[in-house]
């Protein structure tokens, strides 16, 4: 397992090590020893999926204290282009944005630390995506950045992404409510 710190405080990738043969392959997913070597030492309390058509795009969400979580997450069939933006008022990097294509055939993971608002667009149809959560689910704390901020300026490479009746009444990231 091999974690690449990004430019962006506390965001990672993490690449794993895929053991290939004939009969297919094999990978840790998840080894909590390695993580806490690389500095992710955090307890995960839930494990959510979801399966996205072609151009569903999902976010920008996060939910705010005492509810925040960390996000492990991974492809396990299709490709998505994600996205985190770092919403931590004091951090250096606030309001700036990561993006990383995550697929099935490179089984890379992204680690997405507390005080980050995430997304992706699915690039194929039936893609299931995996997060590994440092905190349940409340939603009472939940919120969310519309997907294309102008001030946000990011590139989600589709023209007509298909949006949830919810995500699509999100608010500017000027207007929301951040609470790190």
């Amino acid at each position: 397992m091999q974690i690449i710190e990004q430019a962006l405080n506390g965001l990672c990738v993490i690449k794993t090590d895929v053991f290939k043969d004939n009969r297919g392959y094999f990978l840790e997913s998840f080894h909590e020893g390695k993580l806490k070597q690389a500095g992710i030492e955090h307890n995960f309390l839930q494990d959510n999926f979801s399966q996205s058509a072609k151009n569903v795009l999902r976010g920008l969400h996060y939910q705010n204290p005492p509810f925040a979580q960390g996000k492990l997450v991974k492809v396990i069939s299709g490709a998505v282009l994600d996205i985190a933006v770092d919403i931590r008022p004091k951090s250096p990097t606030f309001g700036k944005n990561f993006s990383i294509q995550l697929n099935q055939d490179e089984h890379i993971m992204l680690w997405i630390p507390e005080g980050f608002a995430h997304g992706f667009v699915s690039l194929e149809d039936n893609t299931i995506f995996y997060y590994k959560c440092t905190n349940i689910y409340n939603r009472q704390y939940e919120a969310g950045i519309r997907y294309n901020d102008p001030d946000l300026n990011i590139n989600w490479g589709v023209s007509n992404p298909i949006l949830s009746e919810k995500d699509k009444l999100l608010p500017e990231f000027k207007n929301a409510t951040i609470l790190f």
